[in-house]
């Protein structure tokens, strides 16, 4: 990796606005969660693209990740910025489902004094839900789960997995039936079942 972000930084010395180069620097940073560098490339992106909705979703979820590693103080002066730029995003592409999964983390996490609410997070579940079924019930049972609904949790995992029918799917009903309804049997069963 640090032999591609070498000849990426060579490359762009001599192309200092080519997006492609800046984004994989962007993306290699944040994959080393470097997330000032991250945040450094991806902001130079939304301000050279401001009507690329996937440059704000990479910016805000970049800004948002430095935030997590901050201390609260730090943090609270970024998550305006996290949130305007998934918004942003949102409203640039009625159809970026990243965008949609990051805002519905963001309203579950935030304390409510601050803009989080269960409310706003089932609204963009709802616009997944009319995106991607299999997503929209993945996002729904994420909620429940987060809120410890586990009989509605497992339900709506339930109906993502069987349109999905894929790892991502089986992985999230596994998980609930192993560490939190604590169910073995039916978690080994579900397993058996997938790996026909």
């Amino acid at each position: 990796m640090n032999e591609a972000k070498i000849m990426l930084q060579e490359y762009l010395i001599s192309h200092p606005d080519h997006a492609k180069t800046i984004e994989y620097l962007g993306d290699i940073a944040g994959h080393q969660k470097k997330w000032d560098e991250a945040v450094d490339n991806y902001k130079k992106l939304k301000n050279n693209f401001p009507r690329t909705a996937n440059y704000w979703y990479k910016y805000g979820g970049a800004l948002g990740m430095k935030a997590k590693e901050s201390n609260k103080f730090k943090a609270l002066g970024l998550i305006d910025e996290v949130e305007e730029s998934f918004l942003t995003a949102a409203k640039l592409d009625s159809k970026h489902i990243e965008t949609r999964w990051a805002l519905v983390m963001l309203y579950l996490e935030l304390p409510g004094i601050i803009g989080g609410s269960e409310k706003k997070a089932q609204k963009y579940a709802d616009e997944l839900m009319l995106l991607s079924k299999v997503n929209g019930f993945l996002a729904k049972g994420y909620i429940d789960v987060y809120f410890k609904r586990y009989a509605k949790a497992e339900s709506n995992y339930k109906k993502a997995h069987e349109i999905g029918n894929s790892k991502i799917t089986f992985e999230k009903l596994y998980d609930l039936h192993l560490n939190k309804l604590k169910d073995k049997a039916k978690a080994n069963k579900l397993k058996e079942q997938f790996e026909k």
